[in-house]
Protein backbone atom coordinates (compact mmCIF):
# COMPACT_ATOMS: atom_id res chain seq x y z
CA UNK A 1 0.00 0.00 0.00
CA UNK A 2 1.03 3.58 -0.73
CA UNK A 3 -0.90 6.27 1.16
CA UNK A 4 -1.54 9.98 0.65
CA UNK A 5 -2.23 12.58 3.33
CA UNK A 6 -5.52 14.18 2.21
CA UNK A 7 -5.90 16.75 4.96
CA UNK A 8 -5.36 19.69 2.58
CA UNK A 9 -7.56 18.09 -0.09
CA UNK A 10 -10.49 18.10 2.35
CA UNK A 11 -10.35 21.84 3.07
CA UNK A 12 -13.14 24.02 1.66
CA UNK A 13 -10.60 26.66 0.57
CA UNK A 14 -8.85 26.20 -2.74
CA UNK A 15 -5.38 27.69 -2.83
CA UNK A 16 -2.44 26.19 -4.68
CA UNK A 17 -1.64 23.68 -1.92
CA UNK A 18 -5.25 22.47 -1.79
CA UNK A 19 -5.39 22.23 -5.59
CA UNK A 20 -2.28 20.06 -5.63
CA UNK A 21 -3.66 17.80 -2.92
CA UNK A 22 -7.03 17.36 -4.63
CA UNK A 23 -5.58 16.70 -8.06
CA UNK A 24 -3.09 14.12 -6.76
CA UNK A 25 -5.73 12.38 -4.63
CA UNK A 26 -7.93 12.11 -7.72
CA UNK A 27 -5.21 10.82 -10.04
CA UNK A 28 -2.93 8.59 -7.99
CA UNK A 29 -4.07 5.07 -7.02
CA UNK A 30 -3.02 5.53 -3.41
CA UNK A 31 -4.93 4.92 -0.20
CA UNK A 32 -6.44 8.26 0.80
CA UNK A 33 -6.12 9.10 4.50
CA UNK A 34 -8.13 12.13 5.62
CA UNK A 35 -9.24 13.53 8.98
CA UNK A 36 -12.76 14.48 9.99
CA UNK A 37 -13.89 17.83 8.54
CA UNK A 38 -13.28 19.72 11.79
CA UNK A 39 -9.61 18.67 11.68
CA UNK A 40 -8.65 20.00 8.26
CA UNK A 41 -7.32 23.30 9.63
CA UNK A 42 -5.35 24.21 12.76
CA UNK A 43 -6.89 21.47 14.89
CA UNK A 44 -5.64 18.95 12.36
CA UNK A 45 -1.97 19.39 13.26
CA UNK A 46 -2.43 16.89 16.07
CA UNK A 47 -4.18 14.43 13.71
CA UNK A 48 -1.35 14.75 11.21
CA UNK A 49 1.39 14.21 13.78
CA UNK A 50 -0.26 11.57 15.98
CA UNK A 51 -3.06 9.75 14.13
CA UNK A 52 -1.83 9.75 10.54
CA UNK A 53 1.42 7.84 11.34
CA UNK A 54 -0.66 5.05 12.91
CA UNK A 55 -3.03 4.91 9.94
CA UNK A 56 -0.08 4.84 7.53
CA UNK A 57 1.98 2.34 9.52
CA UNK A 58 1.54 -0.43 6.95
CA UNK A 59 2.23 1.78 3.93
CA UNK A 60 5.37 1.31 1.87
CA UNK A 61 5.40 5.09 1.37
CA UNK A 62 3.36 8.10 2.49
CA UNK A 63 2.92 11.09 0.17
CA UNK A 64 2.31 14.38 1.98
CA UNK A 65 1.44 16.97 -0.71
CA UNK A 66 0.89 20.12 1.37
CA UNK A 67 4.13 21.28 3.06
CA UNK A 68 3.63 19.39 6.35
CA UNK A 69 4.20 15.74 7.25
CA UNK A 70 4.16 13.55 10.36
CA UNK A 71 7.58 13.27 11.93
CA UNK A 72 6.92 9.73 13.18
CA UNK A 73 5.97 8.26 9.79
CA UNK A 74 8.43 6.27 7.72
CA UNK A 75 9.19 6.54 4.00
CA UNK A 76 7.63 9.97 3.66
CA UNK A 77 7.70 11.88 0.38
CA UNK A 78 6.81 15.50 1.14
CA UNK A 79 5.93 18.25 -1.33
CA UNK A 80 7.33 21.55 -0.04
CA UNK A 81 5.78 24.26 -2.19
CA UNK A 82 7.95 27.11 -0.94
CA UNK A 83 9.78 28.43 2.10
CA UNK A 84 7.74 31.62 2.59
CA UNK A 85 7.15 31.13 6.36
CA UNK A 86 10.93 31.02 6.84
CA UNK A 87 11.72 33.80 4.39
CA UNK A 88 8.99 36.18 5.60
CA UNK A 89 7.47 35.07 8.92
CA UNK A 90 5.80 38.49 9.24
CA UNK A 91 3.33 37.43 6.54
CA UNK A 92 1.86 34.84 8.92
CA UNK A 93 0.30 34.68 12.34
CA UNK A 94 2.97 34.40 15.08
CA UNK A 95 1.75 30.92 16.09
CA UNK A 96 1.80 29.59 12.52
CA UNK A 97 5.24 31.08 11.80
CA UNK A 98 6.64 29.54 14.98
CA UNK A 99 5.13 26.14 14.12
CA UNK A 100 6.60 26.20 10.63
CA UNK A 101 9.99 27.41 11.87
CA UNK A 102 10.17 24.49 14.26
CA UNK A 103 8.64 21.79 12.08
CA UNK A 104 9.91 22.42 8.54
CA UNK A 105 13.60 21.70 9.25
CA UNK A 106 12.66 18.43 10.97
CA UNK A 107 10.36 17.39 8.12
CA UNK A 108 13.03 18.18 5.55
CA UNK A 109 15.67 16.13 7.37
CA UNK A 110 13.48 13.11 8.07
CA UNK A 111 11.68 12.80 4.71
CA UNK A 112 12.88 10.06 2.38
CA UNK A 113 12.48 12.50 -0.54
CA UNK A 114 11.36 16.08 -0.97
CA UNK A 115 9.58 17.46 -4.01
CA UNK A 116 9.04 21.10 -4.85
CA UNK A 117 7.22 22.97 -7.59
CA UNK A 118 9.73 25.26 -9.32
CA UNK A 119 13.46 25.97 -9.64
CA UNK A 120 12.91 29.08 -7.51
CA UNK A 121 11.47 27.03 -4.65
CA UNK A 122 14.23 24.44 -5.00
CA UNK A 123 16.79 27.22 -4.47
CA UNK A 124 14.83 28.55 -1.48
CA UNK A 125 14.68 25.11 0.14
CA UNK A 126 18.37 24.55 -0.47
CA UNK A 127 19.29 27.88 1.13
CA UNK A 128 16.86 27.91 4.06
CA UNK A 129 16.51 24.20 4.88
CA UNK A 130 19.56 22.58 3.34
CA UNK A 131 17.40 20.13 1.38
CA UNK A 132 17.82 19.08 -2.25
CA UNK A 133 14.33 18.72 -3.70
CA UNK A 134 13.16 17.27 -7.01
CA UNK A 135 11.13 19.72 -9.13
CA UNK A 136 7.72 18.63 -10.42
CA UNK A 137 5.56 21.35 -11.97
CA UNK A 138 1.85 21.76 -11.31
CA UNK A 139 -0.83 21.49 -13.95
CA UNK A 140 -4.00 22.90 -15.46
CA UNK A 141 -7.23 20.96 -15.75
CA UNK A 142 -8.83 20.69 -19.21
CA UNK A 143 -11.99 22.44 -18.03
CA UNK A 144 -10.14 25.78 -17.94
CA UNK A 145 -9.48 25.53 -21.69
CA UNK A 146 -13.16 24.86 -22.42
CA UNK A 147 -14.68 27.45 -20.08
CA UNK A 148 -17.64 29.62 -21.10
CA UNK A 149 -17.20 33.24 -19.98
CA UNK A 150 -19.03 34.29 -16.83
CA UNK A 151 -21.39 37.24 -17.17
CA UNK A 152 -21.08 40.33 -14.98
CA UNK A 153 -22.72 43.72 -15.24
CA UNK A 154 -19.47 45.47 -16.13
CA UNK A 155 -16.22 44.40 -17.83
CA UNK A 156 -13.66 43.29 -15.28
CA UNK A 157 -10.03 42.49 -14.63
CA UNK A 158 -9.60 39.44 -12.39
CA UNK A 159 -7.20 38.51 -9.62
CA UNK A 160 -7.41 35.12 -7.91
CA UNK A 161 -5.61 35.36 -4.58
CA UNK A 162 -6.29 35.18 -0.85
CA UNK A 163 -6.54 38.46 1.04
CA UNK A 164 -3.12 38.13 2.64
CA UNK A 165 -0.01 40.29 2.83
CA UNK A 166 2.14 38.20 0.49
CA UNK A 167 -0.43 38.52 -2.31
CA UNK A 168 0.07 42.32 -2.31
CA UNK A 169 -3.53 43.16 -3.24
CA UNK A 170 -3.26 46.71 -1.89
CA UNK A 171 -0.90 47.46 -4.77
CA UNK A 172 -3.88 47.04 -7.11
CA UNK A 173 -5.91 49.90 -5.59
CA UNK A 174 -4.54 52.62 -7.95
CA UNK A 175 -5.20 50.30 -10.90
CA UNK A 176 -8.75 49.72 -9.67
CA UNK A 177 -9.37 53.49 -9.53
CA UNK A 178 -7.95 54.04 -13.00
CA UNK A 179 -9.95 51.17 -14.46
CA UNK A 180 -13.15 52.33 -12.76
CA UNK A 181 -12.92 55.58 -14.71
CA UNK A 182 -13.10 53.40 -17.85
CA UNK A 183 -16.08 51.43 -16.54
CA UNK A 184 -13.99 48.35 -15.66
CA UNK A 185 -14.05 46.57 -12.28
CA UNK A 186 -11.04 45.00 -10.60
CA UNK A 187 -12.41 41.79 -9.10
CA UNK A 188 -10.61 39.61 -6.54
CA UNK A 189 -11.66 36.00 -5.94
CA UNK A 190 -10.32 34.55 -2.70
CA UNK A 191 -11.04 34.72 1.00
CA UNK A 192 -9.10 35.16 4.21
CA UNK A 193 -6.69 32.59 5.61
CA UNK A 194 -6.51 32.28 9.41
CA UNK A 195 -2.81 31.43 9.43
CA UNK A 196 -1.85 34.45 7.30
CA UNK A 197 -1.60 38.12 8.21
CA UNK A 198 -4.61 39.82 6.62
CA UNK A 199 -4.09 42.67 4.18
CA UNK A 200 -5.79 46.01 4.78
CA UNK A 201 -6.55 49.00 2.59
CA UNK A 202 -8.33 47.23 -0.27
CA UNK A 203 -10.86 49.98 -0.99
CA UNK A 204 -11.84 50.07 -4.65
CA UNK A 205 -11.38 46.35 -5.23
CA UNK A 206 -14.47 44.19 -5.71
CA UNK A 207 -13.88 41.39 -3.19
CA UNK A 208 -15.87 38.28 -4.08
CA UNK A 209 -14.51 36.19 -1.22
CA UNK A 210 -14.31 32.45 -1.67
CA UNK A 211 -15.61 31.39 -5.10
CA UNK A 212 -16.85 27.81 -5.75
CA UNK A 213 -14.34 25.79 -7.72
CA UNK A 214 -16.90 25.10 -10.44
CA UNK A 215 -17.30 28.84 -11.07
CA UNK A 216 -13.59 29.63 -11.43
CA UNK A 217 -13.04 28.65 -15.10
CA UNK A 218 -15.88 30.87 -16.28
CA UNK A 219 -14.69 33.73 -14.08
CA UNK A 220 -11.25 33.52 -15.69
CA UNK A 221 -12.68 33.26 -19.20
CA UNK A 222 -14.93 36.30 -18.79
CA UNK A 223 -12.16 38.66 -17.66
CA UNK A 224 -10.63 41.30 -19.90
CA UNK A 225 -7.28 40.52 -18.26
CA UNK A 226 -5.86 38.69 -15.26
CA UNK A 227 -3.39 40.14 -12.76
CA UNK A 228 -1.29 38.52 -10.01
CA UNK A 229 0.71 41.11 -8.01
CA UNK A 230 2.20 38.67 -5.49
CA UNK A 231 5.43 39.43 -3.69
CA UNK A 232 6.22 35.70 -3.33
CA UNK A 233 4.99 32.66 -5.25
CA UNK A 234 6.40 29.15 -5.19
CA UNK A 235 4.80 28.50 -8.57
CA UNK A 236 1.69 30.60 -9.33
CA UNK A 237 -1.02 28.24 -10.59
CA UNK A 238 -3.57 31.03 -11.23
CA UNK A 239 -1.51 32.53 -14.05
CA UNK A 240 -1.62 29.22 -15.94
CA UNK A 241 -5.34 28.79 -15.28
CA UNK A 242 -5.95 32.28 -16.67
CA UNK A 243 -3.82 31.51 -19.73
CA UNK A 244 -5.72 28.28 -20.34
CA UNK A 245 -8.99 30.22 -20.26
CA UNK A 246 -7.70 32.58 -22.95
CA UNK A 247 -7.20 35.59 -20.65
CA UNK A 248 -4.13 37.83 -21.08
CA UNK A 249 -1.97 37.96 -17.95
CA UNK A 250 -0.11 40.69 -16.09
CA UNK A 251 2.09 39.26 -13.33
CA UNK A 252 4.71 40.42 -10.87
CA UNK A 253 8.29 39.90 -11.99
CA UNK A 254 9.18 38.22 -8.70
CA UNK A 255 10.14 34.79 -7.34
CA UNK A 256 8.77 31.89 -9.43
CA UNK A 257 6.37 33.89 -11.61
CA UNK A 258 8.72 34.69 -14.53
CA UNK A 259 9.57 31.00 -14.87
CA UNK A 260 5.94 29.92 -14.67
CA UNK A 261 4.77 32.55 -17.16
CA UNK A 262 7.49 31.56 -19.62
CA UNK A 263 7.30 34.69 -21.76
CA UNK A 264 3.52 34.47 -22.16
CA UNK A 265 2.61 37.31 -19.77
CA UNK A 266 3.39 40.98 -19.26
CA UNK A 267 5.75 41.06 -16.25
CA UNK A 268 6.05 44.19 -14.12
CA UNK A 269 7.38 45.23 -10.73
CA UNK A 270 4.81 44.49 -7.99
CA UNK A 271 4.36 48.19 -7.31
CA UNK A 272 1.18 50.28 -7.58
CA UNK A 273 2.21 52.55 -10.46
CA UNK A 274 3.71 49.74 -12.52
CA UNK A 275 0.65 47.52 -12.09
CA UNK A 276 -1.72 50.38 -12.92
CA UNK A 277 0.18 51.37 -16.06
CA UNK A 278 0.48 47.76 -17.24
CA UNK A 279 -3.23 47.02 -16.85
CA UNK A 280 -4.46 50.28 -18.35
CA UNK A 281 -2.00 49.89 -21.21
CA UNK A 282 -2.98 46.28 -21.86
CA UNK A 283 -6.69 47.03 -21.96
CA UNK A 284 -5.99 49.68 -24.59
CA UNK A 285 -3.85 47.36 -26.70
CA UNK A 286 -6.07 44.85 -28.49
CA UNK A 287 -3.20 43.48 -30.57
CA UNK A 288 -1.12 42.95 -27.45
CA UNK A 289 -3.99 41.19 -25.71
CA UNK A 290 -4.54 38.89 -28.70
CA UNK A 291 -0.83 38.04 -28.73
CA UNK A 292 -0.85 37.20 -25.01
CA UNK A 293 -4.00 35.07 -25.41
CA UNK A 294 -2.30 32.95 -28.07
CA UNK A 295 0.98 32.68 -26.18
CA UNK A 296 -0.83 31.92 -22.94
CA UNK A 297 -2.89 29.06 -24.30
CA UNK A 298 0.23 27.53 -25.83
CA UNK A 299 2.11 27.92 -22.55
CA UNK A 300 -0.69 26.41 -20.45
CA UNK A 301 -0.90 23.35 -22.72
CA UNK A 302 2.54 22.31 -21.49
CA UNK A 303 1.22 21.77 -17.96
CA UNK A 304 -1.18 18.93 -17.15
CA UNK A 305 -2.09 17.30 -13.86
CA UNK A 306 -1.59 13.91 -15.49
CA UNK A 307 2.04 14.82 -16.13
CA UNK A 308 2.34 16.12 -12.57
CA UNK A 309 0.92 12.91 -11.15
CA UNK A 310 3.31 10.78 -13.23
CA UNK A 311 6.29 12.79 -12.02
CA UNK A 312 5.27 12.54 -8.37
CA UNK A 313 4.42 8.85 -8.68
CA UNK A 314 7.83 8.00 -10.13
CA UNK A 315 9.52 9.44 -7.05
CA UNK A 316 7.08 7.83 -4.61
CA UNK A 317 7.45 4.43 -6.29
CA UNK A 318 11.22 4.69 -6.00
CA UNK A 319 10.91 5.25 -2.25
CA UNK A 320 8.33 2.47 -1.91
CA UNK A 321 10.56 0.01 -3.76
CA UNK A 322 13.17 0.35 -1.02
CA UNK A 323 10.71 -0.29 1.83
Amino acid sequence: MIAIDARAAARPELGGVERWARELCARLPYTVLAPRPRLVHRAGHAWEQLVLPVQAAGARALLCPANLAPLAARNVVVILHDAAPLRRPDWYSPAYAAWQRRLLPLIARRAARAITVSPFSRAELRELLGVEADVVYGGVDERFFAASPARRERPYVLCVASQTARKNLAALVPAARALAREGVELVVAGGHRPQFAAERGLDGLTLLGRVPDAALPGLYAGAEAFVLPSLYEGFGLPVLEAMAAGTPVVAADTTALPDTCGGAARLVAPEPDALRDALVGLLGDEAGRARLRALGRERARAFTWERTARGVDAIVQEVASRA
